[in-house]
């Protein structure tokens, strides 16, 4: 269950460590059947070799071996599939570091300057309280510093790029990167709202702003949207363009050949496990020597256990890629139209419950499948959860899923008028009209969940 929970990138540092500490268990890059399932290919769990397989019952009468396969079909001639590019490069801190050779510090202020930049998240802010800082420079570093000093440091940080990292909230974030712009009456008037006027900006108070800034509404319109072209997280720029490849590896490949579904199972990373050869010869050779020692049978006893780690092992990897296979596939049939149109309108309503029936497994397996795995399909690279949902009935008897009444509601959101945004009560209304009966409470949850906040916060001049 451990490793069916494990995605690929993790499974890979698993089967390291374990062919590391275990002796008996080797890896190798020969190849054999593709572990691809169609439309109409059949799950065949005894289709490896198992030639070669040791019977150690005879020897070591009061030990009991299970049969084992030794070889593991993992390993797909689709290796070097280049479909799936992966990105290495610097990391963002180190990007951020590497740009601090502009400036002429001194030693502690170079090494304050780092450490101010290795405390930068993914996002580009600063999370720590300065003055938290000041503390964990003197114990872990040793250096004795003040507040003063930290935000004469912090000053240079925020010069870096991309604009506005370094910055300890969303606000002085929007203002660093206002400020390196060419100034103009709107960036001005942007940047005196930010800081004078912030929470009335962020509560959408735009007459008491045109009020106190003593401008006209087309004035604040201009305003706002220059606003509205900053970066609120300016980590995603560097970040964001390889997170896919450097972060998610898909498990399963999607493919339409012949208006046919193809799954395959992504183990191009995993290498082909096998029992050690070497340790089979050693428990052979013993197992022609009749009379054996106390201290060979303690070899004999370690190697056993080896050897009986390493089937175990590649076993349970096995039954892993297997139990995968299946959940996907029916994952996929279940989906069919679905993932042959793309078009999320063919989403069925589908549970947890509803493939575990179909395939006789546990919900609690179905689940850890589908909370840590994606898969590449013809339309990106999905999380499996993503494809479940709960159903309701429209007015015309028909179940849909609540995947495409969310899509529905962002369409409503979408083409509202922005000067005045639809209340709930009206997106209710809306939605209703649209055939889902659906009530006031659930269309504010589906709100929320689609990222969409309240009526006034939407509203724009």
């Amino acid at each position: 269950m451990k490793l069916i929970e494990l995605p690929l990138q993790e499974l890979e540092e698993r089967l390291s460590r374990e062919i590391e500490e275990n002796p008996a268990l080797e890896s190798g890059k020969e190849k054999e059947e593709d572990d691809y399932f169609g439309e109409d290919t059949a799950f065949d769990d005894q289709s490896n070799n198992d030639d070669g397989d040791i019977n150690v019952e005879d020897y070591l009468s009061d030990d009991d071996i299970p049969d084992y396969k030794l070889k593991s079909n993992n390993y797909s001639d689709d290796d070097e599939e280049k479909a799936l590019p992966f990105v290495s490069g610097i990391g963002f801190n180190q990007f951020l570091k590497n740009q601090l050779a502009t400036f002429s510090l001194n030693d502690d202020d170079q090494k304050i300057a780092e450490f101010l930049v290795g405390s930068v998240d993914q996002s580009g802010y600063i999370r720590s309280e300065l003055l938290d800082i000041v503390d964990d420079l003197a114990f872990t570093m040793g250096i004795y510093t003040d507040l003063d000093s930290i935000k004469k440091i912090l000053k240079k940080i925020h010069l870096l790029d991309p604009p506005g990292v370094g910055a300890r909230d969303l606000r002085e974030c929007l203002i660093i990167q206002l400020k390196r712009k060419t100034q103009t009456k709107s960036i001005e008037n942007a940047i005196t709202i930010l800081e004078s006027y912030f929470d009335l900006f962020i509560k959408k108070h735009y007459k008491k702003i045109i009020q106190k800034l003593n401008v006209d509404e087309d004035n604040l319109r201009d305003t706002i949207k220059e606003i509205e072209k900053l970066n609120p997280k300016p980590g995603s720029a560097f970040s964001e363009p390889t997170k896919i490849n450097s972060t998610i590896i898909p498990d399963f490949k999607i493919e339409i050949i012949d208006n046919q579904l193809v799954l395959n199972l992504n183990s191009r990373n995993a290498p082909e496990l096998f029992v050690s050869s070497e340790y089979k010869n050693m428990l052979s050779g013993y197992q022609e020597n009749k009379k054996v020692s106390k201290s060979q049978k303690q070899a004999i006893s370690f190697i056993k256990q080896k050897l009986d780690a390493a089937k175990w092992f590649i076993d349970a990897i096995n039954q892993r890629n297997q139990t995968l296979l299946i959940t996907m596939k029916t994952i996929m049939d279940f989906q069919k139209k679905y993932f042959l149109s793309g078009d999320e309108s063919h989403l069925k309503p589908m549970i947890l419950k509803d493939i575990a029936e179909k395939i006789d497994m546990d919900i609690s397996t179905i689940s850890r499948v589908a909370n840590s795995k994606y898969v590449d399909t013809p339309y990106g690279i999905k999380l499996i959860k993503s494809f479940f949902s709960e159903g309701i009935t429209n007015d015309k008897g028909v179940e849909v899923s609540t995947i495409e009444i969310k899509k529905e509601l962002q369409s409503i959101i979408d083409q509202e008028n922005k000067s005045k945004p639809f209340t709930d009560d009206e997106l209710t209304k809306k939605i209703n009209e649209k055939g889902y009966p659906i009530a006031r409470r659930t269309v504010a949850k589906y709100r929320e969940m689609i990222g969409s906040p309240v009526a006034r916060l939407r509203k724009k001049l």
